[in-house]
């Protein structure tokens, strides 16, 4: 297994997959024609990224081709980076600057993102039997937080694989973007994706979006 990009962490890693990782045919196959296209890409399953002590983990869907894909980096090099790092930024949960690249001044600081599939699926849709194979690494992921108190799932695919992780139905607890309840040890945020098609539309806007970020602030402020 290779090293995670948690900060502080410095040994390898069941909840992370490998670079080559053979699980998923289909993502396989997708990552070897990324790699004939773009061979300057990191083209392999994007690893987590934070701070290792996060009392707030952020799950996406998975990687962009060209965004985390690209370089490696959960949300760093498509659109969707930008509003969801700013934010952590503004509320205390990062610090730097998001520049969309690796090499930025960006440190998370007691948070830490991860997606639920770490592989880009082709039209960024993975498929069920994706999800189940690739769970088992979000489980050991949320393992290995023993100060987590939050998650803020970002759309129902990530929303279904977070309740599955924690061993409840998918349909449990309260779907929307801005719904909030308790799922075993954590308290689940719901949000819509972070997306440009969520933005440019109007579904998702700053202003919910930070919203949603502020009480997820006041509330890991108040589990402490």
């Amino acid at each position: 297994m290779q090293h995670s990009n948690i900060a502080g962490e410095v040994v390898p890693s069941l909840a992370e997959p490998p670079r080559d990782c053979p699980l998923c045919p289909r993502l396989v196959a997708y990552r070897r024609e990324n790699q004939e296209l773009y061979p300057d890409y990191f083209n392999g399953p994007a690893p987590s990224f934070g701070d290792r002590n996060a009392r707030l983990l952020v799950v996406g869907l998975a990687p962009g081709r060209k965004g985390a894909n690209r370089t490696g980096r959960p949300f760093t090099g498509d659109y969707a980076g930008t509003l969801l790092y700013e934010t952590l930024i503004k509320y205390g949960f990062a610090t730097g600057k998001f520049e969309a690249r690796i090499d930025d001044s960006l440190q998370l600081v007691g948070s830490a993102v991860t997606n639920a599939v770490r592989c880009a699926p082709p039209g960024n849709k993975p498929e069920t039997s994706e999800e189940n194979t690739c769970r088992p690494f979000l489980k050991a992921r949320l393992d290995m937080f023993p100060n987590l108190k939050a998650i803020v799932t970002l759309g129902d695919v990530s929303r279904r694989n977070v309740l599955k992780t924690l061993g409840l139905k998918a349909s449990a607890g309260i779907p929307g973007h801005g719904s909030e309840f308790q799922a075993g040890p954590y308290r689940i945020f719901n949000s819509y994706h972070c997306s440009r098609l969520n933005t440019n539309t109007g579904r998702l806007t700053t202003p919910m979006f930070e919203e949603l970020f502020a009480r997820v602030r006041a509330y890991v402020d108040a589990a402490d």
